[in-house]
């Protein structure tokens, strides 16, 4: 992935956050204010990732927050707020341990590999271009530099400009905006000179950007595993589940298709990955194998348990990411 990489964000780092209030200053403090320093607070713990809305929203809704917005014109006195200002960060805690995030670090090493090689460079720059150029005249406005930094976007180490304000400042810079026409050499010329200023920028305050990548780590199987009554709930679907062979399926068989069907509900990774099909094979031949030598036939709650704890196990050493 680019530059230094993805990280994966799972609460961890939350539970050493800086949770202390700054110094009075009035009675009272409003619940927005609170809400604003634990999120930047939170931020700051992450790397300085900015905080997705979803995330926020479900943390919330722990705390019984439905109303942002309601709730941020309430007053606080300092003791409450304190609590609150704890509570928030732990409930974010709480939800990246149930649903990781993952970011990327965006430090301009992977442009500058580019910047390096002059023919990947120059094959980068022909290949944007070429795209650019949608009516095949040989030439683009100086304002498509940015839709070719968008295009690029962090698979190769340009940060979103959301998250990075100050890449309309570098465009500016260089004039790379308005309708004057560049050929393929001025065009690469002029992103070079942009994406050279990009890197030693990343390089002294790197981007770390949120990827829209799901992880699948196991901690929702130790939840449902914690948890008797869910567990045989899912348990007695199973065994209610009809098929369309009269004949009885084995019941590792039973389970094994209730799982890829339904499995992503209950924790489990898709099961069309091709690392998944290999998981799901390396689980249920160990399942069967010990079945095979089990004398005494577990039932399937049983048998169930067991899968889901080899998968959690599997999944919190190695997470699936899709």
């Amino acid at each position: 992935m680019s530059d230094g990489g993805l990280l994966i964000l799972d609460g961890t780092l939350l539970r050493a956050a800086d949770l202390s209030l700054p110094p009075q200053t009035a009675d009272v403090i409003t619940g927005a204010q609170v809400l604003e320093l634990a999120e930047s607070r939170a931020s700051l713990s992450l790397r300085g990732a900015v905080l997705p809305e979803a995330l926020k929203t479900a943390a919330l809704r722990r705390l019984g927050v439905s109303d942002a917005a309601a709730f941020g014109q309430k007053e606080l006195d300092y003791s409450n707020a304190s609590s609150l200002l704890r509570t928030y960060v732990s409930a974010i805690a709480d939800q990246l341990t149930d649903d990781p995030i993952v970011v990327a670090i965006l430090d301009g090493r992977t442009l500058q590999m580019f910047l390096e090689d002059e023919d990947d460079f120059a094959m980068l720059a022909e290949n944007l271009f070429t795209d650019l150029d949608t009516e095949d005249r040989g030439k683009i406005s100086k304002d498509k530099i940015q839709s070719a930094l968008i295009q690029m976007g962090v698979e190769l180490g340009i940060p979103p400009i959301q998250e990075f304000p100050k890449l309309t400042d570098i465009l500016k810079r260089h004039g790379a905006e308005g309708t004057e026409e560049l050929g393929q050499a001025q065009f690469a010329q002029l992103l070079q000179h942009v994406l050279q200023e990009l890197v030693e920028n990343l390089a002294k305050n790197p981007v770390v950007a949120v990827q829209h990548i799901k992880i699948v780590n196991g901690s929702k199987l130790r939840k449902l595993l914690a948890n008797e009554g869910l567990l045989g709930d899912v348990a007695n679907k199973i065994m209610q589940e009809k098929y369309e062979s009269e004949n009885k399926k084995p019941s590792i068989m039973k389970l094994r298709t209730y799982l890829e069907k339904n499995g992503e509900d209950l924790g489990l990774p898709p099961p069309e990955l091709d690392e998944v099909v290999v998981l799901f094979n390396e689980i249920f031949t160990e399942v069967e194998r010990q079945s095979n030598a089990d004398k005494s036939e577990k039932d399937e709650y049983m048998m169930l348990k067991d899968i889901f704890q080899q998968f959690a196990e599997k999944l919190e050493a190695n997470p699936i990411l899709h």
